[in-house]
């Protein structure tokens, strides 16, 4: 027997359990009229993921159980169709004795409770069944240990003759829940996902689901969530595998939609597929996606840019321009007495090219005035740092005076090269509300701006002027400034920040992959020295599979050292 089954890649909000109720019965909706028996919604799709310390609220758990019970009147209408909801599961025990899963939460001055990651179905108004959510991933952005319980119960239903099995995400990473399914019969495995994305996500999802095929032979449907959420992106990129490990659906990357695939029996049939996309189109979509998400969300009316001439002022110009629209982003040039006119006239091109409000505000000035308020303070002693700091200070003082009167989001422009290392001012150029390019290599900077460029999906192309491209990079803090005057080259810098930083190698196996021991000394030491800065920074967009930021937890006040060998 054929029956039809719909995807839904929802773009939720954590905490809007209205507006996300209003998103699922909306999908029931095109599912309900396009044939299909069953529609399945991410992972927590009901309250957003992840909802963080508001799990550890009783009335979080309380307005999740009202909004599943308005869900399902709403799915009334829908007759026949079966609805998987993601939705967050609190159970109060029966007595304080401790009795119950080990790994509970245990609020205070409440009865003891188990919190769950679940999934309900729903059909005809009633909720038929409930699955929770067996591992819980406690690694990278993932802390979810902190806030549910496990249960290692099943959870199948039958439809159109076929069992069909249900696990959640980190399930399908491990192959127990998989095969607790299999045992009560499941002949398909449904996976609600609120998985982020991350360089090379989406082709590991498919080989851990390939894996878990391989030891059950069991077809897979796999629908995960898009969105940003703070410093999370996710992908989408939903999918359906068939017996063989074949992908015989997938939806595309980063944007919200519904997909609806044919089963014959078990066995899914032939759909639509979308293309694989580069990884730097990849990685540019969830920078735009984040960005828009961030300020969308939030409730910001725009976004505001300081505009340097540069190569990653570029960029972030250019994602925010795609991402709302040039009418609600602002780009301001502050030039120093060190700003090279080709970096003024680089900053005036790019900005007429994008077709955002642009204005200068020169900054000498108010740097004369510093220099005469301290000059009896730093009498005798040399210009230093403490100059180019103050310079970078004023730029962010002025671009959050601009943000507190029109309410835009200042966005930061510093990237991970940087950020790694320091080479960035506290309360200058960090100074802002989201970073959007905090997880983006030098190298990788400039693999974007390129794609930017070409693309052909743009209206706008070649919106980056070419000699923003190949200048090479300098902060125009003083006289004749380049990068690599304080940092190794670029090549050199990134390679060692992915070693060290995204890959946990030792300090003695990045020497040994052939980096000069002084080069490797100095750049994690310097990761060390800045983990302070770091901690002061605005979030920013995650793409790597580590940034910094909720994945990287090292101590400020530390006296370890590595050892080189």
């Amino acid at each position: 027997m054929k029956t039809r089954i719909a995807l839904a890649q929802l773009n939720v909000i954590v905490g809007d359990f209205a507006g996300n109720t209003a998103k699922i019965v909306e999908a029931a909706r095109a599912a309900h009229r396009d044939g299909a028996k069953l529609l399945v919604t991410p992972e927590l799709a009901l309250s957003g993921y992840p909802p963080e310390d508001l799990l550890l609220r009783p009335a979080f758990y309380q307005a999740s159980a009202a909004a599943l019970a308005d869900l399902a009147e709403q799915l009334k209408p829908f007759a026949g169709l079966h609805v998987l909801v993601g939705h967050p599961h609190r159970e109060v025990a029966e007595t304080a004795s401790g009795h119950g899963n080990a790994n509970r939460p245990i609020e205070r001055g409440l009865p003891p409770v188990d919190t769950y990651n679940a999934a309900s179905l729903i059909r005809d108004g009633n909720i038929v069944g409930t699955y929770v959510k067996q591992d819980l991933p406690n690694t990278e952005v993932f802390d979810e240990k902190r806030y549910f319980a496990t249960d290692a119960k099943p959870f199948v239903f039958t439809l159109d003759g076929v069992t069909y099995g249900v696990i959640i995400c980190e399930d399908a990473w491990h192959a127990s829940a998989a095969q607790l399914a299999q045992a009560a019969g499941a002949q398909v495995l449904l996976i609600p996902n609120a998985s982020p994305y991350h360089l090379n996500k989406e082709a590991t999802r498919v080989d851990v689901l390939r894996a878990r095929i391989a030891e059950t032979g069991l077809p897979v449907v796999y629908v995960n969530m898009v969105g940003g959420q703070d410093e999370l992106v996710f992908d989408g990129g939903s999918f359906v595998l068939d017996a063989d490990g074949r992908i015989v659906a997938k939806m595309p990357q980063f944007v919200e939609g519904h997909a609806v695939v044919e089963f014959d029996g078990p066995r899914p049939q032939l759909g639509d597929i979308a293309p694989t996309e580069s990884l730097e189109a990849q990685v540019y979509a969830a920078l735009v996606l984040g960005v828009r998400d961030y300020i969308g969300k939030n409730g910001f009316p725009g976004a505001i840019i300081g505009l340097s001439g540069g190569v990653d002022s570029a960029l972030v110009l250019a994602i925010a321009s795609d991402a709302l629209g040039a009418e609600r982003v602002r780009a301001v040039m502050m030039p120093s007495r060190y700003t090279a006119d080709i970096s003024t006239f680089d900053a005036a091109d790019m900005a007429r090219r994008v077709g955002v409000r642009y204005d200068q505000i020169a900054i000498a000035p108010m740097m004369e005035a510093f220099r005469g308020a301290l000059a009896s303070e730093f009498a005798g002693l040399a210009e230093d740092a403490t100059e180019e700091n103050i310079q970078a200070r004023i730029r962010g003082t002025l671009l959050m005076a601009l943000s507190n009167k029109f309410g835009s989001l200042v966005l930061t422009t510093g990237n991970k090269s940087e950020m790694a290392v320091g080479y960035c001012t506290l309360y200058g150029d960090m100074a802002g509300g989201f970073a959007v390019i905090k997880d983006i290599a030098k190298t990788l900077v400039y693999r974007l701006c390129r794609y930017r460029n070409e693309a052909a999906q743009f209206a706008k192309r070649d919106v980056i002027p070419e000699r923003i491209l190949t200048r090479a990079p300098s902060a125009e803090l003083r006289e004749n400034q380049t990068d690599q005057d304080s940092l190794p080259p670029y090549d050199v810098l990134d390679a060692i920040v992915r070693m060290y930083m995204e890959e946990d190698k030792s300090l003695a196996e990045i020497v040994a992959a052939g980096y000069a021991r002084a080069d490797v000394a100095r750049v994690t030491r310097l990761i060390k020295l800045n983990e302070y800065k770091r901690r002061q920074a605005p979030i920013g967009i995650r793409v790597t599979p580590r940034a910094f930021g909720r994945d990287w937890r090292y101590p400020i006040t530390s006296r370890y050292a590595e050892p080189l060998e």
